[in-house]
């Protein structure tokens, strides 16, 4: 595959957490592994599943990397004019890394056009890797040989237990384990909210927020090795 230098963040445009709160992707997990690529060189570009200026949730600006993020002028305007997933030619980038937030499990599980582009990156030798509640977007991407693209392979993702941690086993349309885990992915997790990141050929995932920067870096190390 030659090396285009550019790295896609994919966001999610679901901004209601089934009537409990607003939610959105969360912050954190999108400027982290931005701040690694941009350090390394790479162009990152953001998509959504709607396009336009998706909805945040977890904003912590105490966090210097969240705030630098925030006030990056092209992250801004990259940000704040989002084009959908259609409209995003994959052949641009090297990896796609599907950010988290709660929101990530209403939208893109249900999203043909996230899903044709995952997979057209992932068989033509790209990265395809997600973060906390990213993987969501996982349990929507089918190969060409019709098999859930984690099937067989070593993933992670937020835990049943830090669902119930959260309060939101109940309200969360799926637990994202146990459905990666019903379509073959064999999902490891480490205690609640410790970082926790792994890397099965070119598919990388982690567990929660903390994984951010681990994801983002483990990313690096598959596209340079």
């Amino acid at each position: 595959m030659t090396s285009t230098r550019k790295i896609l963040i994919a966001l999610t445009s679901h901004g209601d957490l089934a009537g409990v709160r607003p939610t959105g992707y969360y912050l954190a997990e999108a400027a982290h592994p931005w701040h690694v690529f941009k350090q390394a060189g790479y162009t990152v570009d953001f998509a959504s599943v709607a396009g336009g200026k998706p909805p945040v949730d977890g904003e912590d600006l105490t966090d210097p990397i969240q705030k630098a993020f925030t006030e990056d002028a092209e992250v801004t305007a990259k940000v704040g004019a989002t084009p959908r997933f259609a409209d995003v030619n994959q052949a641009d980038y090297d990896a796609i890394l599907f950010a988290g937030g709660h929101g990530a499990m209403f939208d893109f599980p249900n999203d043909p056009d996230l899903a044709a582009l995952a997979r057209e990156l992932y068989e033509r030798g790209g990265v395809v890797s997600a973060v906390c509640h990213g993987p969501a977007a996982l349990a929507g991407i089918t190969l060409s040989d019709g098999s859930p693209i984690v099937a067989g392979k070593n993933i992670a993702a937020f835990t049943n237990s830090e669902e119930a941690a959260v309060g939101l086993t109940d309200v969360v349309p799926f637990l994202l384990q146990t459905t990666l885990e019903k379509q073959g992915g064999k999902h490891t997790g480490a205690e609640d909210w410790q970082p926790h990141v792994v890397t099965d050929g070119r598919l990388v995932t982690g567990q929660n927020p903390a994984s951010s920067t681990g994801v983002a870096e483990a990313v690096l190390k598959v596209l340079e090795s």
